[in-house]
């Protein structure tokens, strides 16, 4: 991708921010917006990136962004997207097509920014949703208006509450990291969810135990119940689970 010339194109949006026009007086219908959905940008040109980042915040899409092919993998199994926007010259872009395999409710769509000569590199094998692409040098509101139509009749995807790669499913009771679910208890998963929704705070035995049991309960209950669940959170690095001896447990890196 050319950068100077897809940064002249791109901050364009005609001249005036989001709906204007540039020039010619003629009107022009302002571009289509989000409603809150979570967009995955994968574009190695920085500043093409923060353009786009910051025209679809404006729009009123959460933004996400990766550089490259392997970040952008790992971005996908962290979180679930609405969207991904795609440049196709991102290096190592193989990489989005290995070792991530989409259930169908989790695939999203993905909008490739590709120069006309590049448009055989479109990578249907990503094992994402339907896709369209917009041709490089563009204009930023041929990028809304493919976002918003790709979009259409999908509702935004519920974010749980979350810290780094831990996600918490309150419709399910269900909690994964990275890529691996959390086989929990539902008291593991009452612990879980109240020391993350207090990240970084310390939590004493008490307030535990009367947020997951209701009641006071001997200290060696929850010390055993900590121990399970440490032992379930803490298979990867970092630690997340952290004792403060003689003050309680807390959550964090």
């Amino acid at each position: 991708m050319d950068g100077t010339d897809g940064v002249d194109r791109v901050h364009g949006l005609d001249g005036v921010g989001v709906g204007g026009a540039r020039g010619s007086g003629t009107e022009v219908s302002a571009p289509a917006r989000g409603n809150g959905q979570h967009v995955l940008v994968v574009v190695h040109d920085s500043a093409i990136a923060e353009l786009l980042t910051t025209t679809l915040e404006l729009a009123d899409y959460r933004v996400t962004g990766a550089r490259t092919g392997a970040q952008g993998m790992a971005r996908l199994a962290e979180h679930r997207f609405d969207l991904v926007v795609m440049d196709v010259s991102v290096p190592d872009i193989e990489e989005l097509g290995e070792g991530r395999r989409f259930r169908p409710a989790d695939r999203p769509p993905v909008l490739f920014l590709a120069e006309y000569e590049k448009l055989s590199l479109l990578v249907p094998e990503l094992g994402l949703g339907e896709s369209d692409y917009v041709t490089v040098p563009f204009r930023i509101s041929e990028v809304l208006t493919r976002a918003h139509v790709l979009l259409r009749g999908r509702s935004p995807v519920r974010q749980g509450p979350r810290y780094g790669d831990l996600v918490l499913d309150d419709d399910t009771c269900q909690a994964r990291r990275g890529r691996r679910a959390l086989d929990l208890t539902p008291a593991e998963y009452r612990l879980l969810r109240h020391l993350l929704v207090n990240a970084e705070r310390v939590l004493s035995k008490e307030q535990i135990c009367r947020h997951v049991w209701g009641e006071t309960r001997a200290g060696n209950a929850i010390e055993k119940l900590v121990s399970r669940l440490r032992h379930k959170v803490d298979q990867e690095q970092p630690p997340l689970i952290h004792t403060r001896r003689g003050f309680g447990y807390r959550l964090g890196r």
